[in-house]
């Protein structure tokens, strides 16, 4: 069986409350913080393949690093804004969990239902 991997930033409210959600139905799960384990292109390519996303669809666009970076997502090619996700990690909705070849956007929480 595959486990169930979660990719959060551990003081993010959704992904505390996504944990908790998780825990109180007994669900085995690994945490992955990735500004500590930061995603790799291929890493979060293959994430966006299997969750069937595009990496505009993944942007973080009100987030105050995104504001800061004063751009127009409409002249970057996916690849750029890629890019810009793994340099600025803030930049990716979160959380993000994986198991086998699904993932899904834990945004809202209830959304890891999709998994099973």
């Amino acid at each position: 069986m595959d486990k169930l991997k979660v990719y959060e930033k551990p003081t993010c409210t959704t992904c505390r409350k996504l944990a908790q959600l998780l825990i109180e139905n007994g669900v085995e799960f690994e945490r992955v913080n990735y500004y500590i384990k930061p995603f790799t292109k291929n890493k979060l390519k293959a994430l966006l393949k299997k969750m069937e996303m595009k990496p505009h669809e993944l942007l973080r666009k009100n987030e105050a690093a995104y504001k800061k970076l004063n751009i127009k997502v409409n002249n970057l090619s996916e690849d750029e804004i890629l890019d810009l996700m793994i340099r600025n990690h803030d930049l990716v909705q979160r959380p993000i969990i994986e198991k086998g070849d699904k993932a899904v956007l834990a945004r809202p929480a209830e959304n890891v239902k999709k998994l099973f």
